[in-house]
């Protein structure tokens, strides 16, 4: 269920893989196995830290968008309460991913990604949260 603003259409369908390519760009775009090896340098038992991570899925396999992550590993504070809250709305990862690199009309189309040190957590919260309510464009909180 992409937020309304991710499809021309405003309907359910997959994420175009050029917004994948675009993401690995700006952002980098790391293998799961990449990010779970980093982690294991820095934490005795990296497992727990793993459950945290957004990931990308593709047919290509997993991937760790490294917006959510900091220079030296750590997470985004940011990142990690925008996931934590689309985690508890049931939004896929990919959708979630895509939205934080997309602009955002409930951001007066500004991405989300781009505001992550200037706006509140509860700003980007209520954002998130109106990009996938039931009816907006067609979507719904749940796949």
């Amino acid at each position: 269920m992409p937020a309304p603003h991710l499809s021309p259409a405003h309907t359910q369908g997959p994420i175009p893989s050029g917004l994948w390519e675009r993401m690995g760009a700006e952002f980098g775009l790391p293998s799961l196995e990449r990010v779970r090896s980093r982690l294991a340098q820095i934490y005795e038992d990296p497992e727990p830290v793993m459950q945290q991570v957004v990931r990308v899925f593709s047919a290509d396999g997993t991937y760790c968008p490294g917006f959510q992550f900091r220079e030296d590993l750590s997470f985004h504070p940011a990142v990690m309460g925008l996931f934590v809250r689309a985690m508890a709305l049931r939004i896929p990862h990919n959708y979630f991913a895509a939205w934080m690199v997309t602009g955002c009309p409930a951001l007066r189309g500004a991405r989300p990604v781009d505001l992550l040190d200037r706006l509140g957590s509860a700003v980007l919260i209520a954002a998130l949260e109106r990009s996938f309510e039931p009816g907006a464009g067609g979507g719904r909180r749940s796949a």
